[in-house]
């Protein structure tokens, strides 16, 4: 946005990040609610704990979770804290077959089939909110994409029919996004 990529960003819906792990649960999180607690026991007991390490929105969001614990992580790469490179589900998957703790958002995490031995721990926690937004490219930055049709698809999004698409939206009977538009750009 700051280089002109991309014209007005609107906010259309969120869900959470949480904190799941292996049942057995070696680092004690079970019953906090509060995230950099839970963080904290991860690296105090140096349980496993999988990263997407791909520099997407949620990686950025577990390192600042990670800095507000007081870890660097930086220095327990290789050890107990591992990047898997990779996106939420492949993640996930190797968590799921290591017993290793991780992030996720709440959506991939209904939708994953193989959670294994895994668990959510961490939940409800205001910093483990997760806003979506949507982004049409600038066609003065980028003459070659589809303008038109971005636009109409950013308006679907953001019309009271799109809103209600994304609430409707569940996998088991669990809603997977909740929808926040609320007129103008954010």
């Amino acid at each position: 946005m700051a280089d002109g990529h991309g014209l007005e960003r609107r906010n259309v819906m969120y869900n959470e990040f949480v904190i799941v792990g292996p049942r057995e649960d070696p680092a004690k999180i079970d019953g906090l609610s509060n995230v950099t607690e839970a963080l904290s026991s991860i690296a105090r007991t140096r349980s496993l704990f999988i990263s997407r390490g791909d520099d997407s929105g949620t990686h950025k969001t577990e390192l600042r979770l990670w800095q507000s614990a007081a870890v660097d992580v930086n220095a327990e790469s290789g050890s107990w804290y591992r990047d898997a490179g990779s996106g939420m589900g492949a993640t996930l998957n190797i968590a799921a077959a290591i017993d290793a703790y991780s992030l996720s958002d709440r959506a991939t995490w209904i939708a994953l089939r193989n959670k294994a031995n895994l668990v959510v721990f961490v939940e409800e926690d205001a910093r483990l909110f997760n806003q979506y937004g949507v982004i049409a490219v600038n066609p003065e930055r980028h003459p070659h994409i589809k303008s038109d049709d971005a636009q109409r698809f950013v308006a679907w999004l953001t019309s009271t029919t799109g809103q209600a698409a994304i609430n409707a939206f569940t996998i088991d009977g669990q809603q997977l996004f909740f929808a926040n538009y609320s007129g103008g750009s954010s």
